[in-house]
């Protein structure tokens, strides 16, 4: 069996945002699948997705924070420029963290750990909406 749809996520602030039930109410063809896996790709260069806790609200912040340090804005050496200072920094980031996530699926859910969920990260001031490819292969 094979499922695919694509969803366009409303635009958020920067920062990292927990969007497992958003994705979850966009397929709802997953109860169906007994064994599979879900891939969950982004269709942007300046935002990516992770898998992270999702229970303390802290974390998020603490995950923006230490990006925000390690690739810094306004550095001397960024050469693209054209579209903000927070542009470079934001596909740094996202090939840091990635385009896809990869989650297996057991008796129709996720099988993920009690505490983690999915990770919109927005890595733009203003990145605006995003688009996401959502793929299950299973039985």
């Amino acid at each position: 069996m094979w499922l695919q749809t694509e969803i366009r996520l409303a635009p958020r602030s920067r920062g990292f945002h927990l969007i497992t039930d958003e994705v979850l109410a966009n397929i709802p063809q997953l109860s169906n699948v007994n064994v599979g896996i879900m891939n969950v790709f982004i269709k942007h260069t300046s935002a990516s997705l992770t898998i992270n806790e999702d229970a303390d609200p802290t974390v998020r912040d603490d995950f923006e924070s230490y990006f925000n340090r390690a690739v810094a804005e306004n550095e001397p050496y960024y050469r693209h420029m054209d579209e903000g200072s927070d542009d470079m920094p934001a596909h740094i980031k996202s090939s840091l963290l990635g385009s896809s996530i990869n989650i297996p699926v057991t008796d129709g859910q996720l099988n993920m750990g009690v505490w983690q969920g999915i990770y919109l990260c927005e890595h733009r001031n203003q990145g605006g909406s995003r688009s996401l490819v959502i793929t299950v292969s299973g039985e």
